[in-house]
């Protein structure tokens, strides 16, 4: 593969189940060395990208190349250029950690001395020397994540796939799951990643794609996608549900804009331009109307936004 060779790339990709499209013209491309974020409501296609990707799944139609080599007609390539970690653990709990990197080893066709060498070279790599013996079924979720991980990159492989890896973490074991990711792209590697987080995608990725009913619904960085809901927004939290019209007058006042009204939260959010202006502004209003609020701030727009702004879909964002 070339540098400048996309280290995954589809056009056109298409996948039926029967009479539904599970991926219906998917356009993809991810330079080398890069996070791709997929993103999408439940059935918007992402594992089924990820299977038709890794060749455990054959497309219907379009093409899609990965590490340069097409997936359905150079397969065992692609394959030897891969690793994929999915949502559930692939080491054996009885073994302890570096007899599971071991046996990836020689299962890959790694010599003995091979295999071992490059058990430890991981073992250290992803912080686990000091549990290396200890059965696995005895480690903690996010350890036995980390060498979930380990074991994809046992031939140290140009690509990674992780679909949903951090399901079920703690957010301490979540945030040391991103550590070895971001270490791995520093190291040159290239990850294709689907999440239910779009904090994880936010933390993380490059660029993003939002499946929707199997097609591209959007695709961007983080902060070019959110910047598509205006920038900066000014939100005000209000203590008393009596207060709501009084309040929507001075922040329309203040900004010249009707604020959004979120009644259940008591909260009003209007985009502004001008954020330390528009936030004095604000305040001001607010103390001459003589309201009493729990909280004024400046935020961006979040991820999370985005999504559901795309997909009309809940937060959770499942398989």
């Amino acid at each position: 593969m070339r540098p400048e060779t996309p280290a995954i790339e589809t056009h056109d990709l298409r996948k039926r189940y029967g009479g539904r499209a599970a991926l219906d013209g998917i356009d993809l491309s991810v330079p080398p060395g890069t996070v791709c974020a997929v993103l999408g409501p439940n059935g918007a296609g992402k594992t089924t990208l990820v299977r038709v990707l890794t060749t455990l799944l054959r497309p219907d139609g379009g093409t899609a190349r990965v590490a340069g080599f097409d997936v359905r007609r150079r397969a065992d390539r692609v394959r030897a250029h891969i690793g994929l970690v999915g949502q559930h653990a692939a080491v054996d709990e009885i073994l302890g950690g570096r007899q599971n990197l071991i046996l990836f080893g020689r299962l890959h066709h790694l010599s003995p001395g091979r295999a071992a060498a490059r058990a430890d070279e991981l073992l250290h790599r992803f912080g686990l020397t000091e549990v290396a013996d200890r059965p696995v079924g005895t480690w903690s979720g996010g350890t036995r994540r980390r060498l979930d991980l380990a074991a994809a990159l046992i031939v140290d492989p140009p690509v990674l796939f992780l679909d949903e890896p951090t399901t079920g973490l703690d957010p301490r074991a979540r945030t040391a799951v991103w550590d070895a990711v971001r270490d791995l792209v520093a190291g040159g590697t290239t990850v294709l990643l689907t999440t239910q987080y779009l904090e994880e995608a936010d933390r993380l990725a490059d660029t993003v794609r939002v499946l929707d009913q199997g097609r591209v619904a959007a695709a961007g960085s983080p902060e070019a996608l959110k910047s598509t809901l205006g920038g900066d927004r000014v939100d005000v939290l209000l203590h008393d549900a009596g207060d709501l019209p009084a309040a929507v007058a001075a922040v329309t006042t203040a900004t010249g804009a009707v604020p959004a009204t979120d009644r259940a939260a008591l909260r009003l959010s209007v985009p502004v331009t001008d954020r330390v202006a528009a936030l004095t502004a604000v305040l001001r209003e607010l103390d001459t109307a003589g309201l009493s609020v729990g909280d004024v701030a400046v935020r961006r727009p979040t991820l999370d936004e985005v999504f559901l702004r795309l997909t009309g879909a809940g937060q959770e964002v499942a398989a």
